[in-house]
């Protein structure tokens, strides 16, 4: 079988219900993965949940549960997310599964045989909110450690270590020598800038029993966990390597592998990610998987982060947006829509009620809605619903907006391509204005006229069903299935002009975007 197209999102921490963040997160990965199959490309698409560690322990012993009874109720939760954002996820990795386990432990094992950790003791202060250890860096002006941090305690502890600090320079290498190893660029140039300015310590790679007994065991000393970061990268290659990915089975039984070769899956083609986990994909992931042998993956896409109202999300001020919610009220596809429309992969985004309003009435309701509904029904009403001779008077607008579309898709633009699939919405609303077909068939010298105009509408609400495929797939299914066509707009070149054959009789026309007066909320 030859490599398949593989993206994963990050797995979610398992301490609280999903929010506006991680919707967007997966909907973006949806929608990479949605475009890659449309090209023709077999596809892998995971995203699952993050399970260990001691915010998980202490939520759950806070509602007198075990943890392992607290995560089962939540992971359910999370796969009903994905399942209502209608996610074309080929798997859904919990990492307390046997198999992720397994390929945690043989990493484990392989590394320490090799001498990549040692055993230590260290005296410091400790974050039990983000689960690390502070250093004097991480200090306010006034001595004090950022509430961030949430309670920070001085302990003192045996640990295993990882060391880092000889393949730094390795890593800033293979970060300048592979230029879109990190996107957007500013990101990896925070990176480097990290990795150029500091020596990099040596990661902390468990925790004793003693004080956190929620964990993945380490198999060569029972008395410590595996640290939860160690741990949650590894889902990554905890999938393929279930999926007897033969790159991987040669890795995790300690044969050398080839760094550069391929296996089925790995390596992953893109990591989405949230920025605020960016050094531990970024610096610990490419030093874990040289020290195993393996190959980086080939790109880590970072995302930025959302406010809404232009204030930070949060649960305690009650400034939060329930994208369920959202979507019981708007649709999904609405949904999918405005966070994809509204924010590029990179920068910050601020969700806005009125702007999640403004863009569904103008773009979706008046804009692609109105296309599709008055094309179809005039359709109707002048031929019968059976579709004229082919004309090409939009053919060399669709093709740009095509050409234009497929390029930002295969550079995961997606909101430059969606801007591109508009220009053809608002290209063929022009032409209607433009030709007035409903003057044209008050004369019937104009017969010929009014059906190149009628052809020309209909066939571009048919290329555009498929342009839209990838970011509103129940929308373009509405479109086909309203055109009576008979197959689905799932691939990429169907967006070749003259699909629509003459003779072909429609289906009948109905609203996609149904008007609304109240704002999101």
């Amino acid at each position: 079988m030859s490599k398949r197209f593989y993206i994963t999102t990050a797995i979610d921490y398992l301490n609280g219900e999903p929010h506006l963040g991680h919707a967007y997160e997966k909907i973006v990965a949806d929608v990479i993965a949605r475009a890659r199959r449309s090209f023709g490309t077999e596809v892998f698409f995971l995203t699952g949940v993050d399970e260990h560690g001691q915010k998980v322990q202490q939520a759950a012993l806070a509602q007198g549960q075990s943890p392992k009874a607290y995560c089962d109720e939540l992971a359910v939760i999370w796969k009903t997310l994905a399942t209502r954002l209608e996610l074309t996820n080929d798997d859904f990795i919990r990492t307390t599964e046997e198999r992720h386990q397994k390929v945690v432990q043989a990493i484990l094992t392989q590394l320490n045989n090799q001498g990549h950790f040692y055993k230590a003791a260290h005296r410091g202060f400790y974050s039990a909110k983000e689960e690390t250890f502070l250093t004097e860096k991480d200090r306010l002006p006034d001595g004090n450690f950022p509430a961030s941090y949430g309670e920070v305690a001085e302990i003192e502890e045996e640990n295993y270590y990882f060391k880092l600090a000889s393949h730094q320079q390795w890593l800033i290498d293979y970060i300048e020598a592979n230029p879109s190893f990190i996107a957007p660029d500013y990101r990896r140039n925070e990176v480097l800038g990290f990795l150029k300015n500091n020596v990099l310590e040596d990661l902390c790679i468990t925790r004793p029993v003693s004080r956190l007994n929620w964990g993945i065991p380490i198999p060569f000393d029972p008395a410590f966990v595996t640290y939860v970061w160690f741990d949650a990268l590894v889902n990554y290659i905890s999938v393929p390597a279930s999926l007897q990915d033969p790159l991987l089975a040669d890795a995790l039984a300690g044969r050398a592998a080839d760094p550069t070769a391929s296996g089925t899956l790995w390596p992953a083609d893109i990591h989405l990610i949230g920025k605020d986990i960016l050094k531990f994909h970024a610096v610990y992931w490419p030093i874990m998987l040289k020290a195993m042998g393996l190959q980086q993956p080939c790109q880590i896409l970072v995302h930025g982060w959302w406010q809404r109202e232009g204030h930070k999300l949060s649960k305690s001020t009650g400034n939060v947006v329930d994208p369920l919610a959202v979507i019981a009220e708007w649709g999904l596809d609405a949904f999918r829509f405005y966070v994809v429309r509204e924010l590029a992969i990179g920068p910050d985004g601020n969700w806005t009620d009125a702007g999640f309003a403004s863009r569904y009435q103008a773009e979706l309701a008046n804009g692609l809605g109105n296309l599709v509904n008055r094309s179809l029904s005039m359709l109707k009403r002048y031929r019968n619903g059976v579709i004229p001779a082919p004309a090409t008077d939009l053919q060399v607008d669709a093709e740009r907006a095509v050409a234009e579309t497929r390029g930002h898709l295969e550079q995961n633009q997606l909101q430059a391509a969606l801007v591109s699939i508009w220009s053809l919405v608002n290209r063929a609303n022009q032409y209607v204005d433009q030709t007035q077909p409903f003057k044209l068939a008050k004369d019937p010298a104009q017969a010929k006229r009014l059906d190149e105009v009628l052809y020309n509408l209909v066939e571009s609400c048919r290329v555009l069903a498929v342009l839209l495929a990838p970011f509103l797939p129940g929308t373009a299914a509405k479109i086909y299935s309203q055109l009576a066509l008979p197959d689905a707009p799932d691939r990429f070149d169907k967006t070749a002009w003259g699909g629509l054959a003459a003779g072909h009789v429609i289906g009948e026309p109905a609203a996609l975007f149904p008007r609304k007066d109240r704002p999101a909320a």
